[in-house]
């Protein structure tokens, strides 16, 4: 997770490659029900920024800053509705929940984090830096700001560009958990 990035342009063509790589992970029943909402340079990020982090003490006081450089920012949006529009058509009725309230598993929000993580691993291959990061309380403001229809849901933000040189997140030294305490073969 690179939180620091040195403002230079990413180049288009590696851009749409890596956004292409969300487009095609898996979706349940395809029901496809992502949007990318891509902002390109600092005229476009700013439109985020302005309201996520508005000018002023608090923005001064971002341990970030170099986040506040990253020339191209991702907002993953998904639809619940068109999940339970797709599982309502003829070759689903009866495979699954025909409405958004019947969902066990919100799947639109599985796929978008699936989504999330292809563009983030096509970024590294592409030799970028990325970051996601949520929209919390700023959600509906930001989505509002940038005209995303209001039953659309933003899963957070991703940071795409050049890394700058910076310092290691709080967390970046807590150790992982062992692959014998995360897995349990045969059963829990």
């Amino acid at each position: 997770m690179v939180r620091a990035y040195d403002g230079h342009p990413v180049d288009p063509a590696v851009l749409t490659r890596v956004l292409d790589a969300a487009r095609r992970v898996p979706s349940a029943g395809n029901s496809q029900g992502l949007d990318l909402v891509v902002l390109v340079g600092p005229a476009e990020t700013a439109r985020h920024w302005d309201v996520a982090l508005p000018a002023g003490p608090a923005r001064d006081r971002f341990r970030w800053q170099g986040l506040l450089r990253a020339p191209v920012l991702v907002l993953p949006v998904v639809a619940a509705e068109a999940y339970a529009a797709r599982y309502a058509e003829a070759d689903k009725a009866g495979t699954g929940p025909g409405s958004v309230a019947a969902w066990p598993v919100p799947y639109w929000f599985v796929d978008g984090g699936m989504a999330v993580l292809a563009v983030l691993l096509a970024a590294v291959d592409e030799g970028l830096g990325a970051l996601f990061f949520g929209l919390f309380e700023r959600e509906r403001p930001v989505l509002d700001a940038l005209g995303v229809p209001g039953d659309r849901r933003g899963l957070g933000v991703i940071a795409l560009g050049h890394p700058a040189p910076a310092e290691a997140g709080a967390s970046a030294g807590r150790p992982r958990r062992s692959l014998d305490d995360v897995v349990h073969r045969g059963g829990w």
